[in-house]
């Protein structure tokens, strides 16, 4: 048995994600044919053999990612099977697969935006079924637990199905429509797709359910391995619309115990009148105090932010640098072009995480991605939380070109409209403007640091021994231990005081 292994794809060393098989398990391979279908940082890979012989297994399935270097299938002599001729391997895919197989079926999939996101609803697609998409095309708009963001295409294709329509709520990383140049048969393939819930469940949990219809409300819920309750995207909708709560239904009659939306409808018909009445009232606790119920943003802030705390080991340092350089060229800049002075604070965190490679990068697995460019998160408060906003490419930026840019994400973040999520891989953010002086922030995962930036307050400057007024302004960086040092996190803020008070080094 021999491993076929996921090649190295470009400069960059981070992780590849296969796309598509192209050949089903049992397939004969000859020497220097495609196999598959996959996608780095730099841009789509196609795997080819280097070896004949038959695909035994598929160790790492379309959708998912390994690094290179990584065992992704497994081949072994072409024995069982009758060799194929040159013109029989030069044949459509799917006249060699099995019944029912799909091929050159590429699905778009529920994105996940941050580590703490489950689950995201279809706002409105922007396609159609049969319209022909570009890789980087905004295709449809989710809602998610921070803002509502805009899907851009991975692939290019042509949309044969879409299978979650506008309003539904869909899992991370499950399919919401499909890519097919072709006819293919897509009522088999959604069976497929749904093929793995089922299996998952035992077939005790299912006899009882079928035999047993009226009792399915009395055992407890059924949860999910991260501890989430087990129920269908319809019924999670309808419970969050209906204010139910999903503890209280029980176990489901879908597979394993999962609560379906009839469910719902059955212990809304087994509740008191008064119950819905009473369950949307917000409840006193035994101090006086009233209860509600953490919003979706609210539950993913604490939710990662908890993750960072707890598996980040943090460290912090503080610098105060002599602000008045930084000032007066603010004032002269500002005087040509709207800009702030968080603009000029971005403007030279860019310039150092150039400098500074590990600034931009993060931890996959055992090993550390390090990335190209400065992508910059810029923290923003919002009604019930706060977004981080991604400003991609901002070494490649002058300072103009920062503060056009960062309104923009900014006041898109506000509405509603996160840009950048997922790519940052450093953040800002500042108080200063609430005349906070100082103060450190925790790690955004998975970045390896963030800047929390105070205000610029007027202090008594010495030096050499003479005093004189000016202003200063303090700087707390936090940093994850794991890919930065201590001396590294020194010489990186020594560069941002000297940036800061020569400021005119920027330009």
């Amino acid at each position: 048995m021999r491993k076929l292994l996921m090649p190295q794809a470009g400069k960059s060393p981070g992780s590849l994600t296969i796309r598509q098989w192209l050949k089903a398990v049992g397939d004969a391979v000859p020497k220097g044919s495609l196999l598959a279908k996959a996608e780095s940082q730099d841009g789509p890979v196609q795997i080819e053999s280097a070896e004949e012989g038959r695909l035994a297994s598929i160790l790492v399935p379309a959708g998912k990612s390994a690094m290179p270097g990584t065992a992704i299938a497994e081949m072994d002599e072409a024995q069982t099977r009758s060799e194929p001729s040159s013109t029989q391997a030069a044949k459509p895919m799917q006249e060699s697969k099995p019944a029912g197989q799909m091929s050159s079926v590429i699905p778009i999939v529920m994105p996940q935006a941050g580590n703490s996101m489950e689950e995201g609803t279809i706002i409105k697609w922007l396609v159609k079924e049969g319209d022909r998409i570009t890789k980087g095309q905004v295709i449809f708009e989710i809602e998610t637990d921070k803002a509502n963001m805009e899907v851009e295409a991975t692939d290019d294709g042509r949309v044969a199905k879409i299978v979650a329509r506008e309003g539904d709520v869909v899992p991370v990383k499950q399919p919401v429509a499909y890519l097919s140049e072709g006819d293919v048969d897509l009522a088999a393939l959604e069976g497929q797709a749904s093929a793995p819930a089922e299996q998952a469940s035992e077939a005790p949990a299912q006899e009882a359910a079928t035999e047993r219809p009226g009792e399915v409300s009395a055992p407890a819920p059924l949860a999910a391995p991260g501890g989430a309750i087990k129920a269908s995207p319809a019924a999670r909708r309808i419970a969050r619309e209906q204010g139910l709560d999903l503890a209280c239904v029980g176990a489901g009659s879908g597979p394993g115990g999962r609560i379906l939306s009839t469910d719902l409808a059955r212990a809304s018909k087994a509740a008191p009148a008064s119950a819905p009445a009473t369950a949307a009232a917000p409840a006193p606790s035994g101090k006086g105090g009233v209860r509600r119920k953490m919003s979706k943003m609210r539950k993913a802030i604490a939710a990662n932010l908890s993750i960072s705390k707890q598996t980040i080991p943090h460290f912090y340092l503080r610098t105060t640098i002599n602000a008045d350089a930084m000032m007066n060229f603010y004032s002269g800049e500002k005087a040509k072009y709207p800009c702030s002075v968080n603009d000029v604070v971005t403007l030279a965190t860019a310039k150092a995480i150039m400098e500074f490679p590990a600034f931009r990068s993060r931890i996959d697995g055992d090993e550390i991605v390090e990335f190209g460019s400065a992508n910059i998160g810029i923290a923003v408060g919002v009604e019930d939380g706060l977004t981080v906003p991604v400003l991609l490419g901002a070494n490649a930026m002058n300072l103009q070109q920062i503060a056009a840019n960062t309104k923009r994400i900014v006041e898109n973040a506000r509405n509603g409209k996160l840009e950048g999520w997922g790519e940052g891989n450093f953040t800002i953010t500042n108080l200063g403007m609430f005349g906070v002086e100082e103060f450190a922030a925790i790690v955004n995962p998975p970045e390896p640091g963030i800047l929390a930036v105070g205000a610029v307050r007027e202090a008594v400057i010495v030096k050499d021994g003479a005093m004189r007024p000016g202003r200063v302004m303090t700087m707390t960086l936090s940093c994850d231990h794991r890919i930065i040092d201590g001396l590294l996190a020194a010489k990186f803020m020594a560069r941002m005081k000297e940036l800061l008070e020569n400021p005119t080094s920027l330009l």
